[in-house]
């Protein structure tokens, strides 16, 4: 696994070429040469995640021309030009048109070095900054689904895979891990999405509302029922009923509830009259329906006529290389809510947010990351940060696979993902290292943001 920058080298002087390509890839970039701009234009892929490096002077295209090209495809890439003595006045003009750098020839190789490694991390936080807008515009409500761990790439696949198939969900995770954000993009994800999104907490409303409220009523069903209501489950037809704590539904209702979501129609108080409904039925738990134990008194046939497709939601602790990107993304929309800027990350925050075990999950992120905003993180990052619940509970090779796992992350961000000081604080060789970024799914890339801030 490499997680060198790439780069993007042409010059049409091959020794010239060579030589800086090893220059270059001593430094740990990911070099592919080129001596023609256009072999170099055909290779450049959309989202290229590095920088251009190419002399001015060349044959069929000069470094002006490849420059604009470049532009027209992204105008964000960084493309740094070399230039003899006599190609300075086009490289300022390419400066003004945007380009990211001009070295003039002979050039010291650190020069040339550092050029390229700001410019790579300058494309690196565009291309993060895009995903994390392509990941907001998914986002529903309060807690967007944003995550790049396996764990939430293959969340978002098999929402994408079932969305449109209007088969019954079930949607178990702990609270504050985004269960109603699952059921809103089941919603607009699929066909449904120009029908209604109506959301219940059963856990919210006493036995003597819920019923009218899902079922509504006629005017005189019971004292105090002047007007005709149209209850949840038939505002719902043609879109998505969304039940969260559904454990929490009366024994009562269950059986009425399990008699909808069989023959798909509903009976509002005060009438004999049936109505058909299209509908599909989302339904949220924060325990685990399937155990006897924590089902309590939860029909056992409703669990079953509910339990059609079933999708867990993990906690934030079981992917916290999720986490730098998640606090950055309510960070910016804290700053933007309350137009302050976003204030430098101290030692103190990066500590707790890779330890802290975060029993809240994104929903408790986000309120501490309007706090951080705020100025109001200082109390709650000056206690020792405490490691997850569950370690002592583990053998002892689990244990130890998780602090490397966690000495890692909190080194990465102490380097702010620089992998050679990383690596020189670890003591670990570079394959080593990358190794083990690889078995503990830890995205070297998510720590760059982070401030080397004391």
């Amino acid at each position: 696994m490499s997680d060198a920058s790439p780069v993007l080298l042409i010059d049409d002087d091959k020794e010239l070429l060579k030589a800086t390509k090893q220059t270059l890839e001593l430094a740990g970039f990911a070099v592919s040469a080129f001596s023609t701009p256009l072999d170099a234009l055909a290779a450049l892929e959309p989202g290229f995640a590095g920088v251009i490096v190419s002399d001015i002077r060349m044959p069929q295209m000069d470094g002006q021309q490849l420059f604009d090209r470049v532009k027209e495809r992204d105008a964000d890439l960084p493309v740094i030009l070399v230039t003899g003595h006599g190609d300075i006045p086009m490289a300022v003009k390419a400066i003004q048109d945007g380009a990211y750098d001009f070295i003039a020839k002979p050039f010291a190789t650190d020069r040339l070095v550092q050029s390229v490694r700001r410019a790579a991390e300058k494309r690196r936080l565009v291309l993060e900054n895009r995903s994390l807008r392509i990941a907001a515009e998914q986002a529903q409500g309060d807690l967007p689904l944003i995550g790049q761990t396996p764990a939430m790439e293959r969340l978002r696949h098999t929402l994408r895979q079932i969305a449109d198939t209007d088969v019954d969900v079930l949607v178990t995770g702990e609270t504050g891990s985004g269960k109603e954000v699952v059921a809103g993009l089941l919603h607009r994800w699929s066909r449904r999405a120009k029908g209604n999104f109506v959301a219940l907490n059963c856990g919210a409303l006493p036995e003597t509302v819920i019923e009218s409220e899902l079922f509504g009523h006629e005017p005189g069903a019971f004292t105090g029922a002047q007007k005709k209501r149209v209850g949840r489950i038939e505002h719902a037809s043609a879109g998505t009923l969304f039940l969260d704590e559904i454990e929490s539904m009366p024994p009562a209702i269950q059986v009425q509830m399990l008699r909808v979501l069989e023959m798909r129609e509903v009976t509002p108080l005060g009438t004999n009259e049936v109505r058909p409904v299209d509908l599909r039925v989302v339904a949220a738990a924060k325990v685990d329906l399937g155990d006897p134990q924590q089902r309590g008194d939860f029909r056992e046939d409703l669990y079953y006529r509910l339990n059609v497709v079933t999708i867990s939601i993990p906690p934030l602790r079981e992917r916290r290389d999720d986490i730098p990107l998640l606090f950055g993304y309510f960070a910016e929309r804290a700053a933007s809510r309350f137009r302050r800027d976003v204030p430098t990350m101290s030692a103190a925050v990066r500590r707790h947010l890779l330890q802290h075990s975060w029993p809240g999950n994104v929903r408790e992120l986000s309120h501490f990351a309007e706090r951080f905003v705020l100025g109001l993180e200082t109390a709650v990052t000056q206690a020792p940060s405490e490691p997850p619940a569950s370690d002592t509970t583990l053998p002892l090779p689990a244990r130890v696979e998780r602090y490397e796992a966690d000495l890692i992350r909190e080194t990465l961000a102490q380097n702010a993902g620089d992998v050679r000081r990383t690596i020189e604080a670890l003591g670990i060789p570079r394959k080593t290292f990358y190794d083990k970024l690889q078995r503990h799914g830890i995205v070297r890339s998510e720590f760059a943001g982070f401030e080397a801030n004391g």
